[in-house]
C-alpha cells in the first residue's frame, strides 16, 4: 500500500508526466545547424537526431544553414511556426554573433524574444589554437611571436560577431599584439585553412579538434572555459593565462521558436534529456572531450540569457560592428 508521501508524490508528478506525453509530433523534425556539415555543433546534432528519431516516431533530420556567423539559421527558426517540428541546435557563438549585430543594429531576431531555449545538448570547451609551425604554448607567447612578425598573422573565425571573432578581439586588446581576421562559414573550412597554414591562430570547440590536436597538426594554447578540459588538462584555461575577459562557457543546446506551446516543450526537453542520459549517446559525446547535457528548460534559458547579457556591454567596449 502507498505511504500518504507516496501517493502525494504521484500525483504531483502525474501532471509533468502526462503533459511530456500530451503532444506528438505530425511529421519530420526539422534540427537547422546554422553553419556548414563536419564541426562540433554539426557532430552532435546529428547524434542527437538519430537518437530522437528511434524514440519519438518520427524522423528527425539535420538541416545544415550556414552564414553569417549562424544567423542565417538561426532565424530561419526564429520565423518557423511554434509547433516543435522546426528546431535550433546552436552554440555559445549564438550570444556573441546576436550581441555583435544588435550593436550594429542588424539583429534579425533577439535571443530573449524570438527563442524558446529547451535543453543544452552538451558542455563542449572552446579552444585557441596555432598551427602546429608556430613557435607558442600559451597565449603570451603567441603575443610574442606576432609583435615580431613583419607582417600581423591571421587569425580565422565563425564569422563576424562569433565567439571567436569577439574573443580574438579581447585578446588583441588585452594582449596588445596585432592579427588580422579572417571569417568563415563555419568551423569545419576554417580548421581546413589552419591545418593547411594560410591560418596561424583560430579557435574551434574541443570535439572536432581533438583528432587533430592529438595528431599534432594543431596546437591548443588555451581554453575559455572557466575550469580545463579534462580531455586536455595540461592546457590552461584564458584566466589563468591573465586574460579573464576572454572567459566564456562552452555549449551547444536546442531552441524551440517563441510562443511554442509548454505542451511541445515538455515532451522535447523530456526527450533531449532522455537521449543524453543513453549510455551509447553519453560515451560517444565524452569521447568528444565534451560533457553530456539534458538540463532543464530553466537553468537553460537562464545560461543562455545571463551569456549574452554579459556579451552585451563587451561587444559595446570593443566598438565590434558587424557589416
Amino acid at each position: 500500500m502507498l505511504s500518504r508521501r507516496s501517493l502525494t508524490l504521484a500525483l504531483l508528478a502525474a501532471p509533468a508526466v502526462a503533459r511530456a506525453q500530451a503532444w506528438t509530433p505530425t511529421g519530420t523534425i526539422r534540427i537547422i545547424v546554422p553553419f556548414p556539415a563536419g564541426g562540433t555543433t554539426d557532430i552532435l546534432a546529428r547524434l542527437y537526431a538519430q537518437r530522437l528519431t528511434e524514440t519519438m516516431g518520427v524522423s528527425v533530420v539535420v538541416e545544415n544553414r550556414g552564414g553569417a556567423g549562424g544567423s542565417i539559421g538561426s532565424d530561419v527558426v526564429a520565423k518557423a511556426a511554434p509547433d516543435g517540428q522546426t528546431l535550433l541546435f546552436h552554440n555559445l557563438t549564438f550570444s556573441t554573433t546576436t550581441a555583435a549585430l544588435e550593436f550594429a543594429n542588424r539583429a534579425p531576431h533577439s535571443i530573449e524574444r524570438d527563442f524558446a531555449p529547451i535543453s543544452m545538448g552538451a558542455n563542449v570547451p572552446m579552444m585557441l589554437l596555432v598551427h602546429r609551425d608556430v613557435p607558442a604554448q600559451n597565449i603570451n607567447e603567441f603575443a610574442v611571436w606576432a609583435r615580431a612578425q613583419p607582417t600581423a598573422p591571421f587569425y580565422g573565425s565563425t564569422g563576424p560577431g562569433s565567439t571567436i571573432n569577439l574573443m580574438g578581439e579581447v585578446l588583441k586588446r588585452d594582449g596588445n599584439f596585432p592579427m588580422d581576421h579572417v571569417p568563415f562559414r563555419g568551423a569545419a573550412p576554417l580548421v581546413q585553412d589552419m591545418l593547411a597554414g594560410r591560418i596561424q591562430f583560430g579557435g574551434d570547440q574541443l570535439s572536432s579538434s581533438l583528432t587533430h590536436i592529438r595528431g599534432g597538426a594543431l596546437r591548443p594554447i588555451a581554453t575559455l572555459a572557466a575550469s580545463r578540459a579534462s580531455a586536455l588538462p595540461e592546457v590552461q584555461t584564458v584566466r589563468e593565462q591573465g586574460f579573464a575577459n576572454a572567459e566564456m562557457l562552452g555549449w551547444n543546446g536546442f531552441f524551440a521558436p517563441a510562443r511554442t506551446p509548454e505542451a511541445v516543450m515538455v515532451r522535447l526537453q523530456a526527450e533531449i534529456a532522455a537521449a543524453a542520459r543513453h549510455p551509447p549517446i553519453a560515451s560517444r559525446i565524452q569521447e568528444l572531450g565534451a560533457e553530456p547535457g539534458g538540463n532543464s528548460t530553466a537553468e537553460f534559458t537562464q545560461q543562455v540569457h545571463a551569456q549574452i547579457a554579459a556579451m552585451r556591454p563587451l561587444v559595446q567596449s570593443l566598438q565590434m560592428r558587424v557589416e
